[in-house]
């Protein structure tokens, strides 16, 4: 099946804050798109070995409330970059550093993950990489 594949960053620090959720980065697909998740990396770059570990969750969300862009810093080029399949229009948005939780998140994994320098790759396999119906992830 012909795809075309895109990366969504941040591009920068995300200021977190202990014993508060916050959704970190988010995309949300329009209405004729539907979204394949590939690949999703954590890290930190803390440097108290004392700070202890963080949850991060990857989510899925109905986006009911404060979609990318509300409460939230919109993405665009350079933190969206199409990577591979034919050049079209991104049929999402993206945001990063919500405000306000958007509603309603579905933790589909999580992992705790040390705030000192730590980093976990999720790699989706082939064929069992979680996608959506016109909806969108969050990592929160």
């Amino acid at each position: 099946m012909a795809k075309a594949g895109y990366s969504v960053v941040t591009g920068g620090a995300v200021a977190l804050t202990g014993g508060t959720a916050k959704t970190v980065l988010g995309v949300k697909s329009h209405a004729n798109f539907g979204l394949d998740l590939l690949r999703v990396w954590w890290g930190f770059v803390d440097t108290v070995a004392t700070e202890a570990p963080v949850t991060c969750e990857l989510c899925y969300c109905t986006w009911v409330t404060n979609s990318p862009g509300t409460a939230s810093t919109t993405l665009s080029a350079p933190a969206i970059t199409q990577v591979y399949g034919r050049t079209i229009t991104p049929g999402f948005t993206a945001a990063k550093n919500w405000t306000t939780e958007p509603t309603v998140l579905t933790p589909i994994t999580e992992v705790p993950l040390t705030p000192n320098g730590g980093l976990v790759l999720h790699d989706g396999s082939l064929g069992m990489t979680p996608d959506c119906d016109r909806r969108a992830w969050g990592s929160h």
